[in-house]
Protein backbone atom coordinates (compact mmCIF):
# COMPACT_ATOMS: atom_id res chain seq x y z
CA UNK A 1 0.00 0.00 0.00
CA UNK A 2 1.32 3.38 -0.97
CA UNK A 3 2.26 5.17 2.44
CA UNK A 4 0.40 8.56 3.55
CA UNK A 5 1.07 11.63 4.16
CA UNK A 6 0.67 15.28 6.19
CA UNK A 7 2.28 17.36 3.49
CA UNK A 8 1.39 15.49 0.18
CA UNK A 9 -0.59 13.74 -1.94
CA UNK A 10 -0.10 10.38 -3.60
CA UNK A 11 -2.28 9.15 -6.32
CA UNK A 12 -1.58 6.12 -9.15
CA UNK A 13 -3.11 5.30 -11.93
CA UNK A 14 -2.08 3.64 -15.24
CA UNK A 15 1.23 3.32 -13.72
CA UNK A 16 1.94 7.23 -13.42
CA UNK A 17 2.03 8.31 -9.78
CA UNK A 18 1.29 12.12 -9.31
CA UNK A 19 2.95 13.57 -6.07
CA UNK A 20 1.10 16.92 -5.60
CA UNK A 21 2.87 19.61 -2.47
CA UNK A 22 -0.61 19.90 -0.47
CA UNK A 23 0.15 23.08 1.85
CA UNK A 24 -1.55 25.18 -0.23
CA UNK A 25 -2.98 27.27 2.48
CA UNK A 26 1.01 28.19 2.85
CA UNK A 27 1.78 28.66 -0.78
CA UNK A 28 3.10 24.95 -0.56
CA UNK A 29 5.90 26.40 1.43
CA UNK A 30 8.58 23.63 2.61
CA UNK A 31 8.13 22.89 6.38
CA UNK A 32 10.17 20.04 8.08
CA UNK A 33 7.62 17.74 7.34
CA UNK A 34 7.37 18.38 3.97
CA UNK A 35 11.21 17.55 3.45
CA UNK A 36 11.18 14.37 5.13
CA UNK A 37 7.85 13.21 3.66
CA UNK A 38 9.43 13.88 -0.10
CA UNK A 39 12.17 11.38 0.76
CA UNK A 40 10.25 8.78 2.01
CA UNK A 41 7.57 9.28 -0.95
CA UNK A 42 10.64 8.98 -3.57
CA UNK A 43 12.47 6.46 -2.19
CA UNK A 44 9.03 4.33 -1.87
CA UNK A 45 8.35 5.69 -5.95
CA UNK A 46 11.72 4.24 -6.78
CA UNK A 47 11.05 0.46 -4.63
CA UNK A 48 7.41 0.29 -6.46
CA UNK A 49 7.07 -1.80 -9.85
CA UNK A 50 4.25 -0.62 -10.92
CA UNK A 51 4.76 2.78 -11.01
CA UNK A 52 6.76 3.58 -14.07
CA UNK A 53 6.41 7.10 -14.20
CA UNK A 54 5.88 11.10 -11.51
CA UNK A 55 4.10 13.55 -11.68
CA UNK A 56 6.06 16.06 -9.30
CA UNK A 57 2.78 19.06 -9.20
CA UNK A 58 1.40 21.32 -6.16
CA UNK A 59 -1.81 21.93 -4.69
CA UNK A 60 -3.91 25.40 -4.75
CA UNK A 61 -2.41 28.57 -5.98
CA UNK A 62 0.94 28.07 -5.99
CA UNK A 63 3.54 25.28 -6.89
CA UNK A 64 6.09 26.09 -4.02
CA UNK A 65 6.82 29.16 -2.36
CA UNK A 66 10.57 27.73 -1.04
CA UNK A 67 11.86 27.12 2.38
CA UNK A 68 9.25 27.61 5.37
CA UNK A 69 10.62 30.70 7.16
CA UNK A 70 9.83 29.31 10.65
CA UNK A 71 12.46 26.33 10.31
CA UNK A 72 15.43 28.73 10.53
CA UNK A 73 14.72 28.85 14.25
CA UNK A 74 16.07 25.37 14.68
CA UNK A 75 19.06 25.06 11.98
CA UNK A 76 21.77 25.63 14.26
CA UNK A 77 20.60 23.14 17.13
CA UNK A 78 20.69 23.68 20.95
CA UNK A 79 24.12 24.02 21.40
CA UNK A 80 25.72 27.54 21.63
CA UNK A 81 28.91 26.21 21.14
CA UNK A 82 30.28 27.96 17.58
CA UNK A 83 31.90 24.73 16.99
CA UNK A 84 29.10 22.44 17.72
CA UNK A 85 26.69 24.81 16.30
CA UNK A 86 28.33 24.81 12.78
CA UNK A 87 28.27 20.78 12.66
CA UNK A 88 24.45 20.55 13.14
CA UNK A 89 23.61 23.30 10.79
CA UNK A 90 26.30 21.13 8.22
CA UNK A 91 24.54 17.86 8.84
CA UNK A 92 21.11 19.72 8.69
CA UNK A 93 21.90 21.00 5.18
CA UNK A 94 23.61 17.50 3.72
CA UNK A 95 20.06 15.83 5.20
CA UNK A 96 17.93 18.33 3.50
CA UNK A 97 20.33 17.80 0.51
CA UNK A 98 19.56 13.74 0.65
CA UNK A 99 15.54 15.08 1.04
CA UNK A 100 15.83 16.27 -2.58
CA UNK A 101 18.24 14.40 -4.03
CA UNK A 102 16.00 11.76 -3.70
CA UNK A 103 13.45 12.90 -6.61
CA UNK A 104 16.50 12.58 -8.26
CA UNK A 105 18.24 9.07 -7.26
CA UNK A 106 14.11 7.78 -7.98
CA UNK A 107 14.56 4.89 -10.76
CA UNK A 108 11.50 6.27 -12.94
CA UNK A 109 11.12 9.31 -14.46
CA UNK A 110 9.91 12.37 -12.59
CA UNK A 111 8.21 15.26 -14.48
CA UNK A 112 7.66 18.42 -12.87
CA UNK A 113 4.28 20.54 -13.55
CA UNK A 114 4.57 23.92 -12.29
CA UNK A 115 2.36 26.75 -11.99
CA UNK A 116 2.67 30.43 -10.78
CA UNK A 117 5.23 30.49 -7.71
CA UNK A 118 8.10 28.49 -7.76
CA UNK A 119 11.07 29.86 -5.73
CA UNK A 120 13.95 29.31 -3.07
CA UNK A 121 13.37 25.47 -2.52
CA UNK A 122 11.02 25.22 -5.09
CA UNK A 123 14.09 25.57 -7.28
CA UNK A 124 16.24 23.51 -5.93
CA UNK A 125 13.56 20.59 -5.98
CA UNK A 126 12.40 21.19 -9.69
CA UNK A 127 16.17 20.67 -10.74
CA UNK A 128 15.93 16.99 -9.41
CA UNK A 129 13.15 16.18 -11.91
CA UNK A 130 13.64 14.82 -15.18
CA UNK A 131 11.59 17.58 -17.29
CA UNK A 132 9.67 20.62 -16.40
CA UNK A 133 6.97 22.14 -17.75
CA UNK A 134 5.41 25.08 -16.48
CA UNK A 135 2.31 27.66 -16.97
CA UNK A 136 2.38 31.11 -18.60
CA UNK A 137 1.93 32.85 -15.08
CA UNK A 138 5.03 30.35 -13.97
CA UNK A 139 8.20 32.27 -12.27
CA UNK A 140 11.52 31.00 -10.95
CA UNK A 141 13.50 32.51 -8.25
CA UNK A 142 16.78 32.20 -6.55
CA UNK A 143 15.52 33.91 -3.88
CA UNK A 144 18.02 32.93 -1.01
CA UNK A 145 20.33 35.79 -1.96
CA UNK A 146 17.55 38.31 -1.03
CA UNK A 147 17.60 36.97 2.87
CA UNK A 148 21.17 37.33 2.97
CA UNK A 149 21.98 33.09 2.06
CA UNK A 150 23.95 31.30 -0.54
CA UNK A 151 21.36 28.46 -1.78
CA UNK A 152 22.66 25.33 -0.41
CA UNK A 153 20.32 21.99 -1.05
CA UNK A 154 21.13 21.56 -4.99
CA UNK A 155 20.02 24.79 -7.32
CA UNK A 156 23.74 25.81 -7.71
CA UNK A 157 25.09 22.55 -8.37
CA UNK A 158 22.37 21.40 -10.89
CA UNK A 159 21.10 24.50 -12.40
CA UNK A 160 24.63 25.23 -14.33
CA UNK A 161 23.90 21.50 -16.09
CA UNK A 162 20.35 22.61 -17.45
CA UNK A 163 20.79 26.09 -18.67
CA UNK A 164 23.94 28.58 -19.29
CA UNK A 165 26.21 29.28 -17.03
CA UNK A 166 26.09 33.26 -17.18
CA UNK A 167 21.96 32.90 -17.04
CA UNK A 168 22.46 30.79 -13.35
CA UNK A 169 25.08 33.21 -12.47
CA UNK A 170 22.24 36.17 -12.79
CA UNK A 171 19.76 34.21 -11.47
CA UNK A 172 21.85 33.61 -8.42
CA UNK A 173 23.53 37.15 -7.86
CA UNK A 174 20.29 39.23 -8.45
CA UNK A 175 17.32 37.05 -7.22
CA UNK A 176 14.89 38.11 -9.96
CA UNK A 177 12.35 36.28 -11.39
CA UNK A 178 12.98 34.23 -14.34
CA UNK A 179 9.46 33.88 -15.97
CA UNK A 180 7.96 30.63 -18.33
CA UNK A 181 9.04 32.31 -21.57
CA UNK A 182 12.38 32.91 -20.03
CA UNK A 183 12.85 29.68 -18.54
CA UNK A 184 11.91 27.83 -21.87
CA UNK A 185 14.02 29.42 -23.93
CA UNK A 186 17.00 29.05 -21.78
CA UNK A 187 16.12 25.21 -21.70
CA UNK A 188 14.88 25.39 -18.13
CA UNK A 189 11.09 24.33 -18.94
CA UNK A 190 10.23 21.71 -21.99
CA UNK A 191 6.86 23.57 -22.77
CA UNK A 192 4.74 26.32 -21.84
CA UNK A 193 0.71 25.91 -21.12
CA UNK A 194 -2.10 28.26 -21.04
CA UNK A 195 -3.31 27.49 -17.78
CA UNK A 196 -2.90 24.61 -15.16
CA UNK A 197 -5.55 22.52 -16.78
CA UNK A 198 -3.76 22.27 -20.05
CA UNK A 199 -0.47 21.31 -18.27
CA UNK A 200 -1.55 18.90 -15.93
CA UNK A 201 -3.85 17.19 -18.54
CA UNK A 202 -0.76 16.90 -21.24
CA UNK A 203 1.97 16.50 -18.92
CA UNK A 204 -0.30 13.22 -17.84
CA UNK A 205 -0.18 12.27 -21.58
CA UNK A 206 3.63 12.90 -21.84
CA UNK A 207 3.99 10.55 -18.61
CA UNK A 208 1.76 8.01 -19.72
CA UNK A 209 3.47 7.25 -22.66
CA UNK A 210 6.71 6.70 -20.93
CA UNK A 211 4.55 4.17 -19.27
CA UNK A 212 3.90 1.88 -21.89
CA UNK A 213 8.11 1.42 -22.81
CA UNK A 214 10.15 -1.09 -21.05
CA UNK A 215 10.96 -0.44 -17.68
CA UNK A 216 13.95 -1.59 -17.45
CA UNK A 217 15.19 0.08 -20.55
CA UNK A 218 13.86 3.28 -19.00
CA UNK A 219 15.73 2.91 -15.64
CA UNK A 220 19.07 2.25 -17.54
CA UNK A 221 17.93 5.39 -19.53
CA UNK A 222 18.13 7.64 -16.84
CA UNK A 223 20.86 6.13 -14.86
CA UNK A 224 23.07 6.51 -18.46
CA UNK A 225 21.89 10.48 -18.44
CA UNK A 226 22.80 10.98 -14.53
CA UNK A 227 26.49 8.90 -15.00
CA UNK A 228 26.89 10.76 -17.90
CA UNK A 229 26.16 14.51 -16.86
CA UNK A 230 28.92 13.79 -13.81
CA UNK A 231 32.01 11.75 -15.87
CA UNK A 232 33.40 11.77 -19.35
CA UNK A 233 31.93 10.61 -22.74
CA UNK A 234 34.37 7.58 -22.16
CA UNK A 235 33.72 6.30 -18.77
CA UNK A 236 29.67 6.87 -20.04
CA UNK A 237 30.13 4.76 -23.21
CA UNK A 238 32.47 2.14 -20.69
CA UNK A 239 29.42 2.48 -18.35
CA UNK A 240 26.46 1.82 -20.84
CA UNK A 241 28.38 -1.30 -22.29
CA UNK A 242 28.73 -2.81 -18.94
CA UNK A 243 25.11 -2.03 -17.86
CA UNK A 244 23.63 -3.39 -21.51
CA UNK A 245 25.55 -6.70 -20.86
CA UNK A 246 23.93 -7.25 -17.39
CA UNK A 247 20.76 -5.45 -18.35
CA UNK A 248 19.69 -5.87 -21.44
CA UNK A 249 16.33 -7.68 -21.53
CA UNK A 250 16.02 -10.57 -23.71
CA UNK A 251 12.35 -10.47 -23.37
CA UNK A 252 11.60 -6.64 -23.69
CA UNK A 253 13.89 -6.99 -26.93
CA UNK A 254 11.85 -9.37 -28.40
CA UNK A 255 8.51 -8.22 -27.62
CA UNK A 256 9.90 -4.50 -28.56
CA UNK A 257 10.91 -5.75 -31.95
CA UNK A 258 8.00 -7.81 -32.47
CA UNK A 259 5.39 -4.97 -31.80
CA UNK A 260 7.30 -2.93 -34.31
CA UNK A 261 7.04 -5.33 -37.00
CA UNK A 262 3.53 -5.72 -36.38
CA UNK A 263 2.53 -2.08 -35.78
CA UNK A 264 1.58 -2.55 -32.20
CA UNK A 265 2.01 -1.68 -28.36
CA UNK A 266 4.44 -4.25 -27.29
CA UNK A 267 3.24 -5.34 -23.31
CA UNK A 268 6.41 -5.28 -20.96
CA UNK A 269 6.95 -6.96 -17.23
CA UNK A 270 6.82 -4.40 -14.17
Amino acid sequence: MPPSFETLELQIEQQVATVSLNRPDKANSMNGAMWDELQTCFDWLDREPTVRAVILAGNGKHFCAGLDLAMFGGLHGETSEPSRRAEHLRRTILRLQDNLSAIEKCRVPVLAAIHNTCIGGGVDMTCCADMRYATQDAYFSIREIDIGMTADVGTLQRLPKIIPDGVVRELAYTGRDMGAQEAKSVGFVNQVFEDKETMMREVTRIARDIAKKSPLAMRGSKEMLLYSRDHSVAEGLNYIATWNAGMLSQADLQAGVQAQMEKKLAVYED
